[in-house]
This record gives structure tokens, sequence and C-alpha cells, in this order.
């Protein structure tokens, strides 16, 4: 039996870094693109000549800001894949854009180049907030973008982020009625965090009250559930048929590769488990990799921190089938338990997830777990 396998690009090419962004990400102008894509496929033959038999479940396009990609180049990497290796009859084929056009049709070429679900980067919708964020696109491009984005394509999402510094909750209430009422098929809503090193970090821009922030989520989950859009993960949002299938496979545990400076993947192969992280180097000649074989426990410990995030929590007869390991042999019992009676948690013979408060402190949660 084959196994699916996911594919991840990663293109770290921006016109600015927004002041938020801790991913690896550069800010360059005549970006050598042909020859890097020559490069990416020379990556994709590697992991073909690794995994030749996988059927591939989705690919991503993420960064960085892949919408600057050519359709051309992205036309060969879907191609290039497609020759490889078998795919999945419903493969995803999603694209991270900003709503700014980087040439006119950029949304219809994005679909005829073979993406078939469009993540579109709004982060907020008024003037201010989006200059706040260093975003490079106001209102009415995002508004004019989000039309394309609906008209285009069948599958869809939206990025917002929330509980930016002096927003009020019926600042975020009106904001998520105009989200939820566009169309989109699914929403992934983040709340504002400074990570070091960030422009944010260096400035010293002080996030939202603690338990503003948590009003807001609160709310934003109630709010949505009631208008079509259930949470399936603590940060997004979508009726089961559209919920992200490349996004699931890492929450789930399951395989992808990584293709492109930064990117990393999970692998599984003859029953070892493979941490695979990519180092910045020359993307037009060579890619350093940094291959270590991860511990079964280490490798559970990856997946309960990941699949907590989900609504579903962690399916205990998964779980033993991804790491080998017992699921309730690997966490702390006593923790477990003291986490159940104060309503954090949810455990019983068939999975663990976090409850609606338990969302609220999911970091705590997984150190207790852990330990």
């Amino acid at each position: 039996m084959s196994l699916p396998l996911s594919i991840y690009i990663h293109w770290p090419f921006c016109k600015s870094k927004c002041p938020y962004c801790d991913f690896f990400k550069k800010v360059q102008k005549n970006v050598p693109q042909d020859n890097i894509v020559d490069f990416y496929l020379k990556e994709l033959d590697y992991y073909h000549r690794l995994l030749p038999d996988r059927i591939i479940r989705s690919v991503f396009l993420g960064g960085g800001t892949p919408s600057l990609i050519t359709p051309d180049n992205i036309h060969r990497l879907l191609e290039h894949i497609f020759t490889l290796w078998k795919t999945e009859a419903n493969i995803e084929i999603s694209l991270e854009a900003n709503p700014n056009s980087e040439y006119p049709d950029m949304f219809r070429q994005l679909r005829r180049a073979g993406i078939n679900r469009l993540s579109l980067g709004i982060q907020a919708l008024n003037d201010a907030d989006l200059r706040f964020l260093g975003r490079t696109h106001n209102l009415k491009q995002a508004l004019h973008s989000i039309d394309e984005v609906l008209k285009n394509f069948d599958n869809h999402s939206i990025d917002l982020i929330y509980a930016r510094p002096k927003q009020s909750l019926s600042d975020w209430m009106n904001e998520l009625e105009q989200a939820s009422g566009f169309g989109f098929k699914h929403l992934s809503l983040y709340q504002l965090t400074i990570e070091e090193g960030t422009v944010f970090y260096k400035k010293n821009v002080q996030v939202l009250d603690e338990d503003a922030a948590a009003d807001m989520y609160l709310y934003t989950v109630d709010y949505l559930q009631k208008h079509g859009y259930p949470r399936y993960e603590i940060s997004n949002f979508a009726p089961a048929r559209y919920e992200s299938v490349h996004n699931k496979c890492y929450w789930l545990g399951d395989d992808y590769i990584g293709i492109g400076e930064s990117a990393h993947g999970r692998l599984k192969i003859n029953g070892r488990f493979y941490a695979i992280d990519n180092l910045p180097g020359d993307l037009t000649h060579s890619m350093r990799r940094h291959k270590e074989i991860l511990t079964p426990q280490e490798r559970a410990e990856e997946l309960v921190i990941m699949g907590l995030r989900l609504q579903q929590g962690i399916d205990k007869k998964y779980f033993k089938t991804v790491s080998g390991l017992n699921f309730d042999d690997f966490i702390n019992q006593k923790a477990a338990a003291n986490l159940e009676s104060q309503g954090l948690i949810i455990n019983n013979s068939e999975y663990l997830a976090a409850t609606d408060a338990g969302f609220l402190v999911l970091n705590h949660i997984i150190a207790q777990l852990c330990r």
C-alpha cells in the first residue's frame, strides 16, 4: 500500500517584510526565478528517488510571497510533480497570495497554472491597521482581490490577524462579521504575537491585554460556529469538506517534504522517523540539508504538540499507528487527570482533546502532558 505524501514549496522572497513576521524571508529585487525553479525541480527529483512509490495528497506553495512566482514557473513545478508521482484524484494544490496583484488577471492565471485552492493574506479590513501591520496593500485592493478570488476559485481561504493593539471587541466583531460574509470557504484567524527578532519586538510593541484577547477568541469561536464556520483547529474555521488537507497533514503527523530554503519535512522510512531541515544556501546551485533521526518518543511529543491544536484532538489509535507508541503510556497520566478535573481536556479511551477553556492555555496543557 502506497502511503500519501504532501509537498511544501517555500518561496522566501517578498517585496517587504512585515514587522510581525518571524518566518525566513528575503526582500530582494531581480530574483532569478527560472534558475531557482530549475533547482527546485532537481530537489523534487531527489525526493522522488527517495520516495518513488508515494501518492501525492497535497501541494502547498507558501512563503514569503509565492504569488510572486510567475504562472509559467508554477506550472513547471506542478507538471514536474505530476510526472514524478501518482496523485490522489482530489489533490489539493494551495497557494498563498497577497491582495495586490503582480500582473493583470493574476488570480485567473494562477488558476490556469494549476492552483485549485487560494489562501488570501488580507490580515486586516481597514487601512489604518493595514499600515500598522506593514502590509503593501490597502483596503480597496483587498476588496478587489476578494472579488477576483471568489470569481476564479471554488476553494479559498482568507487570513486575518486579531488582538491588534488598541483593537476593541466591538471593532473585531464588526470585522469578523464582514469577513464571514464574503463567502470564503475557510477562515484562518491568528492572534497577534510579538516574536523575538521581529521589527515589532525591537520597537517594543505591546500586544493586547491577555483577557481582552481571550474574549475575542471565545467570541470568534462562538460566532463562527453559528455562521457555518466551525473550528477544526485552534486558528482555522471551515465546514468539514473545506478543511485544509495540506495543513492537516502537519497536525495529524503524516509525511511531507519541504522544498526551498528553510523548508522542512517529516518522513517515516523503514520504521525510522526523519526530520529534514533545509538550511540557507544558494537556491540556484545547492541545498544543505540537516537530516536527523528522531526517536519514537521525540516524534510522539511532536504529535502531541501538533495534534492538540485540532478540535478533534488526538486519536489514540492513530497516534500509535504513526508513532508506534501507546498514547496512554506516553503522556503523564497524573497530569492528564488533573487537567481533566480542571475542565481543560476531554480524555477517554478513544481520544484526548482540549476543551474551549483548554484552547486558551494549550501550551500549558502540552507542557503538562509531555513532562
